[in-house]
């Protein structure tokens, strides 16, 4: 049966126009019996963006009309770019859209763009087509103008358009509410949008409301669907004797689970022991949630539209049902637990010599904290060594493994930042205490180790027995990028070391160590990071460029990631011999759009995290307007500098404008502002003393003013002496009046303001 990337592939190497359904079927020599099917392969490959269909019922390829299918992300000004679905040879980056060109599309939506230029400053477009809306909703605060008609102003200041509402559809929401509207009329060349509000999540200041608005922001479901939760709970809570049947029983083996103390689901357990031969037998147990959650079901479809969990400072929204995330497929401590296992014997240089992979059931003897670990591996404190003195060989062992495996992968090269991450601190009302430096200590670094080594594993299982299936994927970077780069870290006495064309992951992981410690590591890092590719799902195996892995999936979070559930499935399906030739065709059909759906899905769930973080940030900072702190310059545009504070790990900005002292150019290649008359410059890394200027609690940014500079203007303020106006006193005031409005602006003015 023909299937989606067959018609592609056939279309793109026998047909050298667009053309007609009749012409397609003749000219590709469909048999009539398919006819019907190639129909609705076509409708779904448009739907996809893989295919446009043009005025006349034809169909053609995007890349060969000049045409770029990809989501659209609007700027506060009014402006746009369109992110490609898939890279472009003949253009570096996104396509930049004007505002008259957006043709009513808004931030998120996944758009038919046509490509008009490319010049040096990058390529540009127009948007010719809407395929599907970035969300049929909106979060924002609600509104009554001056004639009594209601108006929703979007959280997100990306929807440069207020969303009307007619009378009667405010839902009681009180003036300043923040609200969520259904989108009932999509915005034209003569209107703006319209809707109606459908939940009025309340007072922004109120504890949790944050959270409430990131969530619907973003369009991340809250609340798991009756069907599911049915389903879950007629799995039960306990595993029964049917669900045992052809199982390997790994219950009489010492078995562990370490994670950290604030653990949400325990989706991964340790068996280990030593050979005869010396290597090591390692057995990292997951829990096998494919075996309750079958492909179709409604806990799978649900799964699947989230296709990951989202972790909050305040909590979690997980991908399944309380019922399965923390219970039947958590591996919970004292109870047996289904999983799949991948047994590894590893030698002494780190090399898996030899792998098994089970169906299997265990039994977790402990739940261990990462903290309880590190307490008896590294503070070898005698009172938790006491409390667990019959694991802590165990723990010895899986110490010596961890480094035996991460010098394995230090030489090959594998990229190791291992930068402190911030850890927020909630007091009982949600709002921040502290922001502390999360510190990764061996347990972490060996939980990390092992589920590596497994995922490598079974991603060469994958790949060496043809496993039609999803592999994670880091492609090399853009040798033009690593040019500028290298150019950029040439200035501070670093270099790759190498053509840009010919860079390994070791290059960049000898330039991380040489920085280690000094005050640009970091931003360096963050630099390092951009330079390089996005990992992602997809159904070839190309490589994992920062792991220096040849091959790489993810196997071990079945839980919370629904990538590792289509592994699961993959595995279990070819040890059983169930791939037959038509499952390989519908898995080959379906995992493109399986792994673009999950990439995306994951960049959601990450923005999200991040944009809550940086609120919360923001919030924390209120009241320290006027208090001085160091920080790092972490980022340089033409307009200003970012500064991370080394004391909270907040990011604030240091407008150019408040850099009075001088005028300041913006140097791009080599990240730095530079002063035309002082030659004074403020580079990427750069330690600086800052002030809080101003906590904006609407657009959710600190400003910062860098310390020497203020102090040099407010001096050259004082030694001027007070300045006096050689105005008619009367005439200021009467300007000063007049400057009154009279009115409250209009909606069309508020929408100007905000572009501006």
């Amino acid at each position: 049966m023909l299937n989606h990337e067959q018609l592609l592939k056939l279309i793109r190497d026998k047909v050298d126009h667009p053309a007609t359904p009749k012409e397609l079927v003749q000219r590709l020599k469909i048999p009539r019996e398919q006819r019907a099917t190639v129909k609705r392969l076509l409708k779904d490959l448009v739907g996809r963006g893989e295919l446009i269909e043009t005025r006349g019922n034809r169909f053609g390829l995007p890349d060969r009309m000049n045409l770029i299918v990809g989501r659209i992300t609007t700027h506060p000004r009014g402006f746009g770019f369109v992110v490609p679905d898939r890279p472009l040879e003949e253009v570096a980056g996104d396509i930049y859209i004007a505002g008259s060109n957006l043709n009513q599309a808004m931030h998120g939506d996944r758009v038919v763009a046509r490509l008009e230029r490319v010049t040096d400053k990058g390529a540009e477009g127009r948007i010719l087509r809407i395929l599907e809306r970035g969300a049929a909703t909106v979060v924002g605060r609600y509104d009554v103008d001056e004639s009594g008609y209601g108006f929703v102003v979007p959280f997100d200041r990306r929807l440069i358009m207020d969303v009307t509402i007619a009378s009667g559809d405010h839902l009681d929401a009180a003036p300043g509410d923040m609200v969520v509207v259904e989108i009932t009329h999509w915005p034209t060349a003569a209107r703006g949008p319209r809707g109606r509000v459908k939940e009025v999540l309340g007072d922004i200041s109120q504890p949790g409301v944050d959270t409430e608005i990131i969530i619907r922001k973003h369009d991340i479901r809250d609340v798991h669907s009756e069907g599911s939760i049915e389903e879950a709970r007629r799995l039960g809570s306990a595993v029964s004797e049917r669900d045992l049947r052809g199982r390997t029983d790994f219950r009489g083996r010492l078995t562990l689970t370490i994670d950290g103390e604030h653990a949400r689901d325990f989706d991964d357990a340790i068996t280990l022991e030593r050979l005869d031969n010396g290597h090591y037998w390692l057995g990292v147990h997951i829990a096998d949630v494919a075996y309750y959650v079958p492909e179709g079901s409604a806990l799978d479809e649900e799964a699947y539209e989230r296709a990951t969990s989202v972790y909050f400072p305040d909590r979690a929204v997980h991908m399944f049902p309380p019922e399965l995330s923390t219970g039947l497929c958590s591996l919970n401590p004292q109870v047996d637990r289904l999983v799949q296992t991948c047994l590894m014997e590893i030698d002494k240089r780190g090399t898996v010599v030899r792998y098994e992979l089970h169906d299997g059931v265990i039994h977790s003897d402990a739940r261990m904290t990462y903290t309880e670990v590190n307490a008896i591996l590294t503070d070898h404190d005698p009172d938790v060594i006491a409390r667990y003195r019959e694991l802590v060989p165990q723990f010895e062992q899986m110490r010596e493994l961890f480094e035996i495996l991460n010098r394995r992968r230090h030489r090959r090269g594998s990229i190791d930042f291992d930068l402190k991450e911030p850890e927020i601190v909630l007091d009982d009302q949600g709002d921040v205490e502290a922001i502390i430096a999360l510190e990764r200590n061996v347990a972490h670094r060996l939980i990390e180790e092992f589920m590596l080594v497994a995922n490598e594993t079974v991603a060469q299982h994958l790949e060496d027995n043809q496993v039609p299936s999803l592999f994670r994927i880091h492609e090399d970077p853009d040798p033009l990028k690593v040019a500028q780069f290298e150019e950029f870290v040439t200035t501070l006495g670093y270099s790759v070391g190498v053509a840009p064309e010919m860079v390994k992951p070791r290059h960049f992981q000898r330039l991380v160590e040489k920085m280690r410690g000094t005050p640009e590591e970091k931003p360096i890092a963050f630099l390092m990071l951009r330079t390089m590719q996005k990992a992602r799902y997809d159904p070839s195996n190309l490589g994992h460029f920062g792991l220096a892995a040849k091959s790489y999936t993810h196997f071990t979070s079945p839980i919370r990631r629904y990538p590792d559930l289509v592994v699961h499935r993959t595995l279990r399906q070819s040890r059983h011999g169930e791939l037959d030739e038509a499952r390989r065709e519908e898995l080959t059909d379906d995992l493109p759009e399986i792994a673009r759906h999950t990439s995306e899905r994951e960049r959601r769930a990450d923005d999200a995290e991040r944009e809550l973080v940086q609120w919360k940030k923001v919030r924390f900072m209120a009241d320290k307007v006027g208090d001085e702190f160091e920080g790092y310059v972490t980022g340089v545009t033409a307009f200003g500098l970012f500064i991370e504070l080394i004391e909270h790990f907040v990011e604030g900005l240091v407008h150019v404008s408040t850099m009075a002292d001088d005028y300041y150019r913006f140097v791009e290649r080599a990240h730095v502002l530079r002063g035309e008359n002082t030659g004074k410059a403020y580079r990427l890394g750069d330690r600086v003393n800052v002030q809080v200027v101003k906590v904006d609690a609407e657009r959710r940014q600190i400003d910062l003013g860098l310390v020497e500079i203020l102090e040099a203007v407010r001096e050259t303020e004082r030694n001027r002496g007070p300045r006096r106006s050689k105005a008619d006193p009367k005439s200021q005031q009467h300007l000063k009046h007049a400057g009154r409005r009279t009115q409250r602006p209009g909606r069309n003015e508020r929408a100007a303001k905000r572009a501006r």
